[in-house]
């Protein structure tokens, strides 16, 4: 190979850069800062190879403010995952030691062997989803330990305590039918009712942050929404972490990627599979409210489940193998709105969808093969039709 490679190790206020040719003779070395100053600096030395390509670690994590910075200036950026580089390190020393010059060093040898390495790209609609939806997510959390303190402080108020599931109107009317006399007994109802307070404007801002979400997924063309089970939080989640569909070869090499997929633990003439813990997590919780909300409906997942109940499986077996048909679906529906993206509405290609948000390069492994069960039968509703 004649090209360079700039194989780099970032940090907040720091990077690390080694240029290596395609025979893995360092050209150059250095340590420069993140700043303006050390960046121009950094970015000279590059440019005195004219065949070059950037390769930084992390460029979803740590390496994503100076991956973006190249990008936005015409630079050609590689994504090298952790790992990758990591073996390359094990390989090249045999004992893994770290150091920023060894890691800058690795990241380009990995860069240089390794096929089908992402390229970075400017940030795009699927990053602010991203965004968006951690904000949503994180307004979720804070509304769920907000309702728990006030239903430990309404068990001490109200004989019983209050119901479940608990709306801010619901809490304040049950409120106003205490009046405790006691320090105690007032110290605790102005507290639950600060809470309330709380939880209202966290519901508020929930509406609002959903809104936003809906129609920002709707200028994407997704119709993930359309699925029984995804809602703005699930199909922006989706949108934001997968970003391009195509990146994924199959619906198997999707399932292996959010973890739905069985990992192959087969040994001599024994053919057996273990749950996955691997694999993106968020996705994963993602199909499993799906799968929980098509379970409290009348959907062809219920039935499903409970085909593979009647089976012999058991509940969490059962629910394991509805969250991998619900990845096909989900893979399938993402597939045709990317396909519709591009042909445009006229028959033309159009833009595509892609971000830097996407992780790094799944790779495939045995878990890729899908999850053993009936052979492949025609859909009673167009929900499960990608199976």
């Amino acid at each position: 190979m004649a090209r360079v490679v700039i194989g780099m190790d970032p940090h907040k206020r720091s990077a690390t850069i080694e240029i290596i040719n395609g025979r893995e003779k360092v050209l150059a070395q250095g340590r420069f800062g993140t700043d303006r100053d050390g960046y121009t600096t950094m970015l000279r030395l590059g440019r005195q190879h004219k065949d070059r390509v950037w390769a930084v670690e992390g460029c979803n994590g740590i390496g994503r403010h100076i991956a973006q910075r190249l990008v936005a200036d015409g630079e050609t950026v590689l994504d090298v995952p952790a790992k990758l580089s990591a073996r390359a390190r094990l390989f090249d020393t045999a004992q893994g030691r770290k150091t920023d010059p060894a890691d800058a060093h690795c990241v380009a040898v990995a860069a240089l062997r390794a096929t089908g390495l992402r390229q970075v790209v400017v940030d795009d609609i699927t990053v602010a989803l991203k965004l968006l939806v951690d904000r949503r997510d994180g307004l979720g959390r804070a509304r769920t330990e907000a309702l728990s303190r006030l239903h430990h402080l309404l068990l001490e108020l109200v004989p019983g305590g209050a119901k479940q599931f608990l709306s801010a109107p619901q809490a304040r009317a049950l409120l106003n039918t205490v009046r405790p006399r006691d320090i105690v007994g007032r110290t605790r109802r102005q507290l639950a009712s600060e809470l309330i307070t709380e939880v209202a404007v966290i519901d508020r801002k929930i509406k609002a942050a959903n809104t936003q979400l809906t129609e920002l997924i709707a200028s994407t063309g997704s119709t993930l929404q359309q699925l029984n089970g995804i809602g703005p939080s699930g199909a922006a989640r989706l949108l934001g972490d997968i970003g391009n569909i195509d990146r994924f070869a199959s619906r198997d090499h999707f399932a292996s990627w959010n973890g739905t997929a069985p990992i192959d633990a087969s040994s001599g003439d024994q053919r057996r599979h273990r749950l996955s813990r691997a694999g993106n997590r968020r996705i994963n919780r993602v199909l499993h409210i799906m799968a929980i909300v098509q379970l409290r409906n009348d959907t062809e997942g219920r039935a499903y489940y409970r085909r593979k109940l009647a089976a012999g499986k058991s509940p969490m077996e059962a629910m394991r193998a509805l969250k991998r048909r619900l990845s096909n679906v989900v893979y399938q529906q993402m597939v045709r709105d990317a396909e519709r993206v591009r042909t445009g509405p006229g028959g033309q290609t159009g833009a595509t969808l892609q971000s830097s948000a996407a992780g790094s390069i799944p790779t495939a492994s045995t878990s890729d093969k899908p999850l053993p069960g009936p052979a492949r039968t025609n859909s009673r509703t167009p929900l499960l039709a990608a199976s």
